[in-house]
């Protein structure tokens, strides 16, 4: 990339995609929603306990980079902040909303991105989520990489280039997989993180409405 982005910019600008989305009555994001979002426990790898000092600051600089801006809101006293990734690469809703959830989890295979980001944009196979992929890894320069795949491992994963090159996996525990258990936990896993992730938007939400009513 032409920037490298720190883990803060990245986990801010992932928020400011995933709330423009999934909560756009409340979007642009004031400075405590951005907060509570980056916090957020649910689709989250890893958790972090940002304040508002480290959110300005990546906001800070990621206005410097031209991926995020100051929006003004009528009526509004709390100043609201936008990303500006889709005009700045003219990406379309699903290279979108794969980007989005590589800023907040990660690596990720072809299913769990397919599982995750079908709340932002719909992908109809695992092949239509590869070949978005393929899409942003043929960019100049690529946002996107297919990572080798684990011993042990069935599939590989895909990490986003906006933070540098990913990790390489030989640093990792590989985990055999074991279809049926797997599976099933993987499953229960997805189900959790939709529930609490609508809980924590439905928290987001009503702080908002309160800071409207203050």
């Amino acid at each position: 990339m032409e920037f490298i982005l720190n883990d803060s910019e990245i986990r801010v600008l992932g928020c400011l995609i995933e709330k423009e989305t999934t909560t756009p009555e409340y979007y642009p994001l004031t400075l405590n929603a951005l907060v509570n979002a980056c916090n957020q426990k649910s689709n989250r790898d890893p958790v972090v306990s940002y304040d508002e000092t480290q959110a300005v600051t990546a906001l800070d600089g990621l206005r410097r980079k031209q991926l995020a801006l100051l929006a003004g809101s009528e009526g509004s006293r709390a100043p609201k902040y936008r990303h500006f990734l889709r005009e700045k690469f003219h990406l379309e809703k699903r290279q979108l909303a794969l980007l989005c959830e590589l800023f907040l989890r990660g690596p990720q295979t072809l299913g769990e991105l397919r599982n995750r980001a079908g709340r932002m944009a719909d992908f109809e196979s695992l092949e239509q989520v590869e070949e978005t992929l393929e899409e942003l890894r043929q960019r100049t320069p690529a946002m996107v990489e297919r990572m080798p795949r684990q011993t042990g491992q069935k599939e590989c994963r895909f990490a986003q280039l906006f933070s540098g090159p990913p990790a390489t996996p030989d640093s990792e525990p590989a985990r055999p997989d074991t279809p049926n258990s797997v599976d099933r936990l993987s499953a229960l896993e997805e189900e959790v993180a939709a529930l609490r992730t609508e809980l924590e938007e439905l928290k987001t939400a009503l702080g908002e409405f309160r800071d409207l009513l203050s």
